[in-house]
């Protein structure tokens, strides 16, 4: 388990407690109550920190190397070998920046599909951090106009600092791409649910995230623009990053009071890293929650429940 800098409280306990484990089993002495003392100081220490999270920490842990990714959470959640993923734009290229398929959830099927990472420096290349091409966008609208044409309910996962930046990504319609998701999804004829299950930023998860349903993980961050960026662009470095995170209104309370999302999924305390099978199921319950919720819409309805849903965030003045 790796540990953030404001983790470190944290971790001193439970070397404490592994040397109070190791120390019983060598001498025979023992040390239950000492070691059960020392537990009930880290899960306090748990609840202090983790309670009073700053939005820049929230963003860390949305980083946390241990944290699942989507492969990871489509493995954890579906019907064991019922995700078959499908591949390629049929124009371009396969994007492994965002991957898709079909699986079943309890017997409920869904197109599932979203932003992946990688772990080791070699898959962090391949998946380019999680930041799709056109072709990864173009990917997912084919895939979700596929799960339309059998009313078959989408589910997109969201962990992205960001479309790609190349060249090459400009070359092919990095723009276009995102603006073509945007303006087809709005009109998708099927069920979206969107989630954020780690990073959320700018266009690169607006391009798989209008759905009538948007929710966030508990440590997640969404916003229009990453804190090192904004404070790039503002004050010419990123010394200001703390600051810019605190200003952007990023984290799942942010969003749920200005009505950017619908609702928060809780985390194991610490973070989805430290019990992921808690995370995946609390996930897939809210999953089968909507389904169940939209059933009965007709396509007409969820076109327009999700275009009211979105056109009610923006304020007019004529």
């Amino acid at each position: 388990m790796e540990y953030l800098s404001f983790e470190l409280p944290i971790k001193e306990l439970m070397d404490q407690y592994q040397t109070c484990s190791l120390v019983g089993e060598e001498s025979g002495v023992d040390v239950k109550l000492a070691c059960s003392q020392i537990e009930d100081k880290i899960r306090d220490t748990k609840k202090e920190i983790y309670g009073n999270l700053t939005p820049w920490q929230r963003v860390q842990l949305s980083r946390h190397p241990d944290r699942p990714y989507t492969l990871d959470y489509i493995k954890g959640m579906v019907d064991k070998g019922s995700f078959l993923e499908l591949h390629g734009d049929r124009n371009f290229a396969d994007d492994p920046a965002l991957i898709g398929g079909l699986a079943t959830l309890d017997g409920q099927r869904i197109m599932i599909l979203g932003t992946q990472k990688g772990r080791t420096t070699k898959e962090r290349q391949y998946r380019r951090f999680g930041m799709p091409n056109p072709e990864g966008y173009r990917k997912a609208l084919r895939l979700m106009k596929l799960a339309e044409k059998f009313r078959i309910p989408v589910v997109t996962l969201v962990d992205t600092p960001g479309a790609y930046p190349g060249l090459e990504a400009e070359e092919r319609g990095q723009g276009e791409a995102i603006a073509r998701n945007i303006f087809e999804m709005t009109m998708l004829k099927t069920p979206i649910f969107t989630y954020i299950i780690g990073e959320g930023a700018s266009g690169g998860a607006l391009g798989i995230g209008v759905g009538n349903k948007v929710y966030m993980l508990e440590n997640t961050w969404y916003t229009v623009i990453a804190p090192e960026s904004c404070s790039s662009i503002l004050w010419r470095n990123w010394d200001h990053k703390e600051d810019a995170a605190n200003a952007l209104n990023l984290t799942p309370a942010d969003a749920l009071r200005e009505k950017f999302i619908d609702g928060i999924v809780e985390e194991p305390l610490g973070g989805a890293h430290y019990d992921p099978e808690v995370a995946y199921l609390n996930l897939k319950t809210s999953i089968l929650q909507n389904i169940k919720a939209f059933s009965k819409f007709t396509g007409k309805e969820l076109e327009t429940h999700r275009q009211d849903k979105f056109i009610a965030m923006g304020q007019f003045k004529g």
